[in-house]
């Protein structure tokens, strides 16, 4: 963990871009409270094959303009290079200089991966094609990516994706705090160099991430999905003690070196909020 403290603290919040006008008003609710915390930034997701280009950077300009630092996500499977180079120069031409470069994911009923299958061939070729004008930050998975085929591989694979310039990453979410320390000492080991900032899910509604979870690769705890199941559906019961559960995370990741967290809001304020205030942020 020793490389990791070295790092400026760098905590952020993350949005999906919304759908309607309502959803739109909400999110701006949402993210002005939390610009009260002054995070370094806020970032904005990008739907599979670039469905959601515009409405992210609506979402992000919108975040700009009122003085914070905003940026998009872009991905790169089941998009032509023409159009991964179109949302870049539009990036480039409304004054954005940092982006979350992302693999993706194939939109549904499409057959074509597209010209670039992977994370790392995207941030090569954004460097290529962009030079140093964008902060890149990629992903990377404690608890290994669940289409990998082993840790070395997964390892590896986020290896490639910093050779090819990016500048920092964020971890899916996890709950296991060791997951992360061991991972960071793995990548230590590799030689790899950038700040690697804990991603953060806050449980609000435990049967919904647990399904998410189940898709994604992060694990929870047989413990904890015990605990949670057996509240059943005693909400207030659920939200109060996930509040306790990743304020314990967030303050062990803290003090052992993280240089930071991100959180992956759902567009709300309260949990990331009172986790904030708990940790006395």
């Amino acid at each position: 963990m020793e490389s990791q403290k070295k790092y400026p603290r760098s905590f952020s919040f993350e949005f999906f871009p919304p759908k309607t006008e309502e959803g739109i008003a909400r999110l701006r609710a949402t993210w002005q409270q939390l610009a009260q915390l002054k995070p370094r930034f806020f970032s904005v997701t990008y739907g599979a094959g670039g469905s959601t280009r515009d409405r992210t950077l609506n979402a992000v300009l919108d975040i700009r303009d009122s003085g914070c630092d905003a940026a998009p996500h872009i991905s790169c499977v089941g998009s032509s290079l023409d159009d991964i180079s179109a949302t870049l120069e539009l990036y480039k031409a409304n004054g954005l200089r940092h982006i979350v470069a992302l693999r993706g994911d194939l939109p549904s009923g499409t057959a074509s991966s597209g010209e670039l299958r992977y994370a790392n061939e995207l941030v090569e070729f954004i460097r290529r094609t962009t030079g140093d004008h964008f902060h890149i930050e990629v992903a990377c998975y404690p608890e290994v990516h669940p289409q990998a085929r082993s840790v070395h591989d997964d390892l590896q694979a986020f290896k490639r994706k910093v050779d090819a310039g990016a500048n920092g990453a964020i971890t899916q979410y996890f709950f296991n705090a060791d997951a992360y320390f061991r991972f960071i000492d793995d990548c230590e080991a590799l030689g790899i160099s950038v700040p690697i900032v804990p991603g953060i899910m806050p449980i609000n509604n435990f049967f919904q991430m647990a399904r998410f979870s189940d898709m994604c690769g992060a694990e929870i705890p047989r413990w904890l999905r015990m605990k949670m199941q057996s509240y059943g559906d005693d909400t207030a019961s659920i939200r109060s003690f996930g509040l306790d559960i990743v304020t314990e995370l967030c303050d062990r990741l803290l003090s052992q070196g993280a240089p930071g967290l991100h959180f992956y809001t759902m567009n709300q304020a309260g949990p990331a909020s009172t986790i904030w205030q708990r940790l006395g942020l």
